[in-house]
């Protein structure tokens, strides 16, 4: 039997992203959401079947995903419509894939780990751009340096920013993260601390994000107890992050929520095909021993959406082919370091 694909949550920016690239690559899929109107006009564009289904309706997820093989959810906050999606694959014993890339996402669903070797599915959380590149070099440094005991990961992304990631983003730049020291996660305060990287292009300040899922996924992939994960962001972002510790208030209240709300809506729902074509992406990540000894690694590749898109059919043709492992896993866990190599314009190489 062949093996079916479906999209939740296609209507979104990423969503019609990874399906257009989907089909470009000869990839069939189903796409689904709850709005059928918006559906309709993406699945007859490119010629796919769709289902239409709420994700507060058990029954009418279970009877959508009953014959399917494997659902990639890219439907945002993934707080909230991961376990909707979850507990109906447990039962249907269908693989779930989304593109989610913060610390608390991945930590619920590694949690159902058990539940799901039981039911014989995968559980895999973000196959985009949040932690394909970085869980990869994690690994590939490990294989470099095997006595590693610190791992440190750095990305820069030069392109726009879509409605779903700034609604994820900015109204939570003053909330308390985390960082990871021998083995455990412990609380750390956003931009806590800065340092310089350069990517090939000049020296760029990188500060401290503490809510990066390489917190959860570089440490269940390489076993290395010590893990910082930095971001360099826009200049007025790093310093919202700097001053959260003195503004949690200001974050707090309703009147500056709503204010950001509104703002959020003014802006367009993505970048356009161009920015995405003038955009790119550069990760930096650095593993050192006790012994002082320090391996470096660096990878470039497209705009972080069309990475997002690219890494994600990458995936998802894995899975066809029938390459999957039951319980939580993390991308570079279950098809290894160089599964970033697949996406096309992606290069890696050492210091």
């Amino acid at each position: 039997m062949t093996a079916k694909v479906l999209l939740y949550g296609a209507t979104g920016y990423a969503g019609k992203l990874i399906a257009e690239t989907a089909k470009s690559q000869g990839v069939e899929l189903i796409l689904a959401g709850r709005n059928q109107g918006a559906l309709v006009s993406v699945a007859e564009k490119l010629n796919f079947d769709f289902r239409v289904f709420s994700l507060d309706d058990a029954q009418a997820i279970a009877q959508s995903l009953q014959d399917v093989t494997v659902v990639l959810n890219c439907a945002g906050p993934f707080a909230k419509t991961a376990k909707s999606l979850v507990d109906v694959c447990l039962q249907t014993h269908t693989h779930y894939l989304d593109i989610a890339g913060e610390v608390p996402e991945f930590q619920a669903l590694a949690a159902r780990d058990e539940e799901a070797k039981h039911a014989g599915i995968m559980l895999l959380p973000g196959v985009g751009f949040g932690v394909v590149p970085t869980d990869c070099l994690a690994i590939y440094l490990k294989s470099q340096l095997p006595t590693a005991n610190s791992l440190t990961l750095i990305y820069e992304t030069e392109g726009g920013v879509s409605q779903g990631t700034a609604n994820t983003v900015l109204p939570s730049l003053h909330e308390m993260g985390v960082v990871r020291k021998a083995g455990k996660l412990i609380p750390s305060r956003p931009a806590e601390q800065k340092r310089q990287v350069d990517f090939g292009a000049g020296l760029v300040t990188a500060v401290t994000n503490p809510w990066r899922a390489d917190l959860v996924t570089a440490f269940h992939s390489t076993n290395i107890p010590n893990i910082e994960t930095y971001t360099v962001f826009p200049n007025p972002v790093s310093f919202l992050m700097e001053s959260s510790q003195y503004l949690g208030w200001l974050f707090n209240s309703s009147l500056f929520q709503s204010a950001l709300a509104n703002l959020i809506k003014q802006l367009p729902q993505g970048p356009s095909a161009a920015e995405r074509a003038q955009g790119k992406v550069g990760v930096v990540g650095i593993a050192e021993d006790e012994s002082g000894r320090q391996v470096t690694a660096k990878l470039i590749g497209p705009e972080a959406y069309d990475f997002t898109a690219l890494a994600a059919v990458v995936v998802i043709k894995h899975i066809i082919q029938g390459e999957v492992k039951p319980g939580f896993q993390t991308p570079g866990n279950v098809y290894g370091a160089d599964l970033v190599l697949e996406i096309p314009g992606v290069k890696r190489w050492s210091d």
